[in-house]
């Protein structure tokens, strides 16, 4: 199915053009990118669960009209392709993008465990598909376990990943995500990724997420894992109190607790050349769940995202990157 098919073309561009973010290049572009691609520091990659109500040529023609450059592909249960269909699926999501000028360098998967033949076939199918990152599941610290066992065996499994990782010209990256689970508190996740020392296997570091568990100390936790960043998620938040109880709501970007400014501020200090996961999670109509029926118009998921992505690029021109 076209774009046409879900809001028609010229209303989609007048609504973007509106934001003052069409590229012209990027939106009649069709070139095929050949895979492999180089993917540029600081290159916008749309995390893709908020637009899961699209196939991939819509995908991949809503990423062109937005100019983006590419994509975080949900490579998952109930994302853009199943694992059950990777060998068939993730091929043909990969062509699409492409021909549309857009890479799809990154994705973000259930992956856990070397030994899993489905994870194995996933990750031998990207790799052919010049994927060049995949972010792994997160892992539980078990209430029955202390904590240093709990991370001696996240060591194991990230290791043998990064083995099988090598072989396959694939970098796996932990995200540290807010919570109780390992890698929430940041710190954890750099210290096995010291131990496991390899090029192969990093940090996806999630601003959002590290200031909402570090408070004004998550510097600290950018300082201990910056040599291991090799993609940076962006999102915002605040704290608001609902029916009583303090709980972490999603906001656009720049509206929030996060201090872009300052982070990006140490993203160029440290010299960190990565690309960025660019996440949409704040309430657009049930597309931030990835749902595949919206209860908005589609043309209001597209502003949103133009509106954040207009955010971020000035963020990033204050910086100097």
């Amino acid at each position: 199915m076209s774009l046409n098919c879900v809001i028609p073309r010229r209303e989609a561009l007048k609504g973007l053009a509106a934001a003052s973010l069409i590229n012209p290049l990027t939106a009649t572009q069709s070139a095929t990118a050949a895979a492999g691609d180089v993917v540029k520091p600081f290159s916008i990659h749309i995390f893709s669960k908020c637009l899961q109500f699209l196939n991939w040529n819509e995908l991949a023609a809503v990423a062109a009209d937005l100019g983006l450059d590419g994509v975080d592909l949900t490579v998952r249960p109930d994302g853009h392709v199943e694992p059950a269909r990777v060998k068939e699926d993730l091929p043909k999501a990969v062509e699409a993008l492409r021909k549309r000028g857009i890479q799809c360098p990154m994705m973000t998967t259930k992956v856990t465990q070397a030994s899993d033949a489905q994870s194995r076939t996933l990750l031998e199918t990207a790799g052919r598909q010049g994927i060049r990152y995949y972010r792994t599941d997160w892992l539980s610290y078990p209430s029955d376990q202390p904590i240093p066992a709990a991370m001696k065996q996240v060591e194991r499994q990230l290791a043998e990943l990064a083995k099988f990782n090598q072989q396959l010209n694939l970098v796996g990256v932990y995200q540290n995500h807010a919570g109780t689970s390992f890698g929430s508190v940041v710190w954890d996740v750099a210290q096995v990724l010291n131990a496991v020392n390899s090029p192969a296997m990093g940090s996806q570091y999630d601003i959002r997420h590290a200031v909402v568990e570090g408070g004004t100390a998550w510097p600290l936790g950018l300082r201990l894992i910056q040599p291991h960043i090799r993609i940076l998620a962006i999102k915002d938040f605040v704290w608001e109190k609902v029916n009583g109880r303090w709980k972490v709501v999603n906001v656009p970007l720049g509206q929030g607790m996060v201090d872009f400014p300052a982070f990006f501020k140490l993203v160029k200090q440290y010299n960190l050349q990565v690309p960025l996961s660019f996440h949409v999670e704040h309430p657009i109509g049930g597309a931030e769940e990835g749902h595949r029926t919206i209860s908005i118009p589609r043309d209001s998921v597209y502003k949103a995202i133009s509106k954040d992505l207009v955010v971020l690029r000035g963020y990033l021109k204050e910086a100097g990157l």
